[in-house]
């Protein structure tokens, strides 16, 4: 090919280039929300057509899919890439951060919907801002609830002041997603867990609207930066991002403050309290994860206009601050995650936090509030909240100091009975790297055990949650092969714990995954047990002597013919030693890797 030729060609595409930018530029990429007067958010199929035409006009953006509800909706994600990269693998080579931007998992709260729209647009379309994307990879699930969101309607956020009309809170299941970060008892809920262990973002957000008091801010923002996220990551959540993140909304006309909420309801001179999550919901989840998570909590009653701008500047913001820092970031979370690894061997034993709570130690804080008064109801015969509208700036006690009440020491590993498959499911999905007994083994082990479980009365996320006491005792046991061998020196390790031990707020175990364990099966015929009983007391007369201190300090026991049959039955042989027994046990030595089976455990 001569230059004549070669100089032809390249002004030929230089026309086709300019030619199709001109008419990108003559069409019409309103979102749906701005052509209505910013009063209104599109419906699903609104959403996903305005998704796949961004992807078809930009070679910087893909639309996909990462699962499917339970009503057969595919669940949304669109990639937005300068660099046309859309593979985690390909991301992590090219040293690109990650940033995950979640919106609508409660869809009544669809401001981060609009928002991300609108952002994907101005940077892929109108080429705003572009050098915020030279290093990071920006995914946005634009609905997550995508059965809830189109149970759409004018009256399902009583506490809202618009759009027009919105989705529903929890899903064709009636679950609320930001309740099931852990157990993962929704398909949607295992679908983002297996997407969230696929890319491994360095940063997460969910985008909400809250409930609640009245006050001036227009956003509210939440991060975990206590005892349950990473020490190093939190001094960057607390040095570099807040500072900037709020600065920039603060410049774009915004008031932000913490998400706050009153430690008395009635009275807020008493102060509020800014606190961690537990790991059911999505920020107290990511920092198990090492990663740090941003809740934007735009404020209910101020007009949607003015949420949808609060989010987008701060998720604008955001994308800014990892493309800055993407490098620093990156080293931050590999970090995070080599500690977690080291937490099951380190010397002295590593104990992880799993109960934390606000102290009463406060710092004064000038809060904008509105003012309040309060009167005597005849419709609900009690004080009645009434928000004049008038500003107010107060200094009230601020209580953002958190103290751990309960931690627990790591073990070097769980044993799981294969046949608890529920279990084991839920682990894979949360990314948890597991293995198998090849053969029968013994081993010394920790074990808990029961007693005196309490079910709540009323469900609870579809399920029943239970307390109990516990006691840990220490014995050597044999495991058939094929046991579930769970290794806690993994990236994982906080996750690993959080939901295998008894204790923390969100196990498996509080959650009723191991209620089978809290039955009796077997039982004894009062006549057999008389009998039982009487031949248990000649053999033994310190029994005897158990059994009538029992009825003179028990009266409840005392007048109970069954319970006091079973005084006997629960110390004979007959009676199954299996109940309250957890079947998860714990192993703090080594386990010889020759007895070990390729992961990832499949029973």
């Amino acid at each position: 090919m001569n230059n004549q030729i070669r100089t032809l060609l390249s002004a030929f595409a230089l026309l086709l280039f300019a030619s199709a930018a001109s008419s990108q530029a003559q069409q019409d990429w309103r979102t749906f929300y701005e052509k209505s007067g910013y009063l209104q958010t599109p419906r699903y199929a609104q959403t996903i057509e305005y998704c796949k035409r961004l992807a078809k006009a930009s070679p910087w953006v893909e639309y996909t899919t990462f699962g499917k509800s339970p009503q057969g909706r595919d669940l949304p994600l669109v990639i937005l890439s300068k660099d046309r990269i859309f593979d985690p693998v390909k991301a992590r080579a090219a040293g690109k951060a990650v940033l995950l931007i979640q919106s609508c998992i409660h869809p009544g709260e669809s401001d981060g919907k609009d928002a991300s729209l609108m952002l994907i647009r101005d940077f892929a379309i109108s080429k705003k801002s572009t050098g915020l994307l030279d290093h990071v990879v920006v995914l946005f699930v634009p609905i997550f609830n995508v059965d809830g969101h189109e149970r759409f309607g004018p009256y399902n956020r009583i506490n809202q002041n618009g759009p027009e009309e919105m989705g529903w809170r929890v899903t064709a299941q009636n679950l609320n997603l930001n309740r099931d970060y852990l157990k993962a008892d929704t398909p949607e809920m295992r679908a983002m867990l297996k997407l969230f262990t696929h890319w491994l973002p360095e940063f997460y957000v969910d985008c909400h609207v809250t409930d609640g008091i009245d006050f001036q801010y227009d956003v509210t923002y939440g991060m975990e930066i206590f005892q349950n996220m990473d020490d190093e990551v939190s001094a960057w959540i607390t040095g570099t991002y807040l500072p900037t993140m709020m600065s920039d909304v603060t410049r774009a006309g915004h008031l932000i403050a913490p998400y706050i909420w009153p430690r008395e309801d009635r009275d807020i001179t008493r102060g509020f309290i800014t606190g961690p999550s537990t790991p059911r919901f999505s920020t107290g989840y990511a920092a198990l994860q090492n990663r740090p998570a941003l809740l934007i909590e735009t404020h209910m009653l101020k007009p949607y206009k003015m949420r949808v701008s609060a989010t987008y500047e701060i998720l604008k913001s955001t994308i800014g601050i990892v493309d800055h820092d993407a490098g620093e970031l990156r080293k931050l979370v590999r970090g995070a995650d080599e500690r977690t690894v080291a937490l099951a061997t380190a010397e002295p034993a590593a104990y992880l936090p799993i109960k934390m709570r606000a102290t009463n130690e406060s710092h004064p804080w000038e809060f904008k509030g509105i003012a309040s008064r309060e009167e005597p109801s005849d419709i609900s015969d009690s004080q009645w909240t009434i928000y004049t509208g008038q500003p107010i700036t107060i200094t009230v006690p601020h209580y953002d100091q958190i103290k751990v009440v309960d931690s627990v020491r790591a073990p070097a590993y769980y044993l799981i009975p294969q046949e608890w498959q529920a279990v084991i499911g839920v682990l894979k999905d949360h990314g948890v790297q597991m293995q198998q007994l090849r053969k029968d083994a013994t081993f010394e082990v920790e074990e808990t055990r029961f007693s005196n479980p309490v079910w709540q009365s009323r469900p609870y996320e579809g399920r029943h949650p239970v307390q109990f006491q516990s006691k840990d005792e220490t014995e050597r046991r044999t495991f058939p092969a094929g046991t579930v061998v769970v290794p806690v020196a993994q990236r994982t390790g906080k996750i690993i714990v959080n939901l295998l031990e008894p204790d923390a707020p969100d196990s498996f175990v509080g959650w009723g995954f191991f209620d089978a364990t809290f039955e009796q099966k077997e039982y004894g015929e009062p006549y057999v047990l008389e009998k039982l009983a009487r031949e248990m007391i000649k053999k033994n007369p310190d029994l005897e002597r158990e059994f009538r201190q029992k009825l003179a300090s028990d009266s409840v026991f005392a007048s109970r013919p069954y319970a006091r049959l079973s005084f006997f039955f629960e110390r004979s042989p007959y009676w199954d030693a299996t109940i309250g027994l957890y079947p998860v046990a714990r192993v703090f030595g080594k386990i010889d890797a020759v007895l070990l089976g390729p992961g990832n455990a499949n029973p």
